[in-house]
């Protein structure tokens, strides 16, 4: 099994952004030595103060000089704020500086209507998933420059490296961007932290509805990834603890607070540290986040990949300290066995 990283930039406790992007300069190295294939950044607006990661085209152009091999890409970037042609031409500035290394995560995502409005996105297109589809084909025309010579578009260029095109992901949580990936022929990476109760559904439809891409950067058969929000410790115990960060974020954001808890007010708040998580989940079983030391981490990703029938499995998590979250990154390698660089 392949292991990824998809880094949110949380702000840590009394620290700014600038501590968050260093944080983030930081995890993309270490997960480079641990043998991690993808490091991703996402995007996110209008939650600067707990998370600093809103532009992951800017970011990225950092991790490129702070990184060898590698890869980097978007988690993601969200189509719907911006023109394809202004997408493909970061994504060629990115392949610029890192060669051959850089993955195109495509996806879409609404914020409240005081960010959409000051970002200038229209929530009443007449038909979201038609545009979002039209968006998608168009970032990789212009990336592999395949308009036909009568387009508009045709003698528009982009940078390039030279190298490997950037790689087109189409990422969600839905089944609906799960069948757009499939009648595409791309790649799908699955956000199951955010809806994990549509995590087989997804694969389901993306499997039902594949098609042999006729897109450059498509794929002949799937091949899919899913995001995991999970922490690894040397006990399953005090993974657990660690995980109960996650539960009570997450009860947070449902009451309108984006404040992260530290691991003792998480705890309090949810009344108790949570129960480990079991080794072995029941048929149909789908949690939001998981945790457990190496060994029980590495069952619990196996699993959840043969559900899905993926070989590679995305790693987030929410953690406070951000000497955990590297512990974590290294005992989850430790657990599955990658190969360190």
């Amino acid at each position: 099994m392949d292991l990824s990283v998809v880094d949110l930039s949380p702000i840590p406790e009394g620290g700014t952004a600038a501590d968050a992007y260093a944080n983030t300069v930081t995890a993309a190295k270490h997960a480079e030595r641990l043998g991690y294939t993808r490091f991703w950044v996402a995007e996110h607006h209008g939650r600067a103060t707990s998370l600093a990661g809103t532009s992951p085209e800017v970011l990225l152009g950092r991790l490129a000089g702070a990184t060898d091999s590698i890869r980097l890409g978007s988690g993601a970037v969200l189509l719907n704020n911006y023109s394809p042609f202004k997408v493909a031409e970061v994504f060629g500035a990115l392949d610029g500086l890192a060669p051959g290394r850089i993955d195109a995560g495509l996806g879409r995502a609404n914020g409240s209507p005081a960010v959409d409005h000051a970002l200038g996105t229209d929530r009443h297109v007449e038909n979201p998933d038609e545009d979002h589809r039209e968006k998608v084909e168009a970032v990789i025309n212009h990336l592999y420059d395949t308009y036909p010579p009568e387009h508009a578009y045709s003698e528009l260029s982009i940078p390039r490296s030279g190298a490997e095109t950037p790689v087109p992901w189409l990422l969600g949580s839905s089944p609906s961007s799960a069948e757009l990936a499939g009648k595409l022929g791309l790649r799908y990476c699955f956000a199951s932290f955010i809806r994990p109760q549509f995590a087989m559904y997804a694969f389901e439809e993306y499997y039902d509805s594949f098609e042999p891409s006729s897109l450059p950067g498509g794929v002949d058969e799937p091949q899919g990834m899913i995001a995991v929000n999970a922490v690894c410790a040397e006990t399953d115990e005090k993974a657990a603890r660690l995980r109960a960060v996650s539960e009570a974020a997450y009860k947070r954001r449902r009451r309108g607070i984006s404040a992260v808890p530290s691991v003792e007010e998480a705890i309090d708040e949810l009344g108790g540290a949570p129960e480990p998580t079991p080794e072995t989940l029941d048929d149909g079983e789908w949690p939001r986040a998981i945790s457990g030391s190496p060994e029980t981490l590495a069952s619990l990703l196996a699993q959840l990949a043969d559900r899905a029938g993926v070989d590679e499995m995305m790693i987030q998590h929410t953690v406070r300290d951000h000497d955990d979250a590297l512990r974590s990154h290294e005992l989850i390698a430790e657990g599955v066995g990658i190969e360190a660089r």
